[in-house]
């Protein structure tokens, strides 16, 4: 499946919108959602580079998943 078409074709949840077209660098204070993004990436570092889960525990079953498959999360053992 080309998943480049979602924007035009849709998708589950409906048709995707307002795709940011440059990353932007914001300082974490400045937002909510950028704290949480860095809240994520601290805890899948100090789970898959420091052995330590005790953060990624309590946001495992927040990836989407259907069907056993986890979406989001790229797991290479």
């Amino acid at each position: 499946m080309d998943h480049r078409c979602d924007q035009y074709l849709g998708h589950r949840w409906g048709t995707t919108k307002n795709y940011a077209e440059v990353p932007v660098f914001l300082d974490s204070r400045a937002s909510r959602l950028i704290q949480l993004a860095d809240l994520v990436a601290f805890a899948l570092f100090r789970r898959y580079e420091q052995g330590d889960g005790i953060f990624f525990d309590s946001i495992r079953d927040c990836f989407d998943n259907e069907g056993g498959v986890v979406h989001g999360l790229y797991e290479r053992l």
